[in-house]
């Protein structure tokens, strides 16, 4: 079943459990922390004692996002602060299996990101590690930003691979999810969907968090049978 996974980026930081606390109300099942150094992306955001704080106000699952280099130095900290799900970029891991044993080796869930140039058959040895592949439709480093298109392609090339191989890893999507491609996004075979100004931007996150479940539970229901698409989507 897909599941709606509210993105703290675009949260008011003022009220931040209250923001979490509607979100969840709304139906988001997965809290996704987007963790930025300002060297591997543009940006600078939050930090283990953010997640520490969250820990404290949630019982769900909280889902870390680090767009960092070198993030081998910090899986640890994120464990010692109470993170649950570890993803990890493939362009930031000069050995990729290595830190997803470690992430293992510390109690989480581990995952692997690819950025919207990244082609999905390169995480072909390593699927059968991740509890799940993120696919960022968007350039990572900042909230707001337009669906990149062809990342559909993407989420059908993981599906079918998922398929192919046997496996059970699920497939996240992270940026541009909103009202006008939540339903695309879930017909491609996206799992959980990250969404963040659709959730909060508007200043109603229950409320936009149940319109935007609602709309990928419709979708989920048409989402046909997994089966190989087109010779495009098999060359991504």
């Amino acid at each position: 079943m897909v599941e709606l996974v509210p993105s703290i980026l675009s949260a008011d930081f003022s009220k931040l459990a209250l923001e979490v606390e509607a979100a969840e109300r709304g139906g988001g099942s997965v809290i996704h922390i987007d963790i930025m150094d300002g060297h591997f992306v543009p940006n600078l955001t939050m930090g283990p004692p953010v997640v520490k704080s969250l820990r404290k106000v949630t019982s769900l699952p909280l889902d870390c996002h680090l767009m960092i280099e070198n993030p081998d130095d910090f899986i640890a900290e994120f464990a010692d602060a109470g993170a649950n799900w570890i993803s990890v970029h493939y362009e930031a891991c000069r050995h990729l299996h290595r830190t997803l044993e470690l992430i293992s080796q510390h109690g989480m869930e581990p995952a692997v990101v690819i950025n919207p140039a990244t082609l999905a058959g390169l995480l072909v040895d390593i699927l059968p590690m991740v509890h799940h592949v993120l696919v960022m439709s968007v350039n990572p480093g900042f909230g707001g930003q337009k669906f990149i298109g062809f990342s559909l392609d993407k989420i059908r090339r993981l599906a079918e691979l998922r398929a192919e191989l046997d496996l059970n890893f699920r497939i996240e999507v992270d940026g541009g999810v909103a009202h006008d491609t939540i339903a695309s996004v879930v017909e491609a075979g996206a799992d959980l969907l990250v969404a963040g100004s659709a959730v909060f931007a508007s200043g109603h996150p229950e409320k936009e968090a149940r319109v935007l479940l609602s709309l990928a539970r419709e979708a989920e229901r048409r989402r046909p049978g997994q089966k190989l698409h087109s010779a495009r989507a098999a060359a991504i």
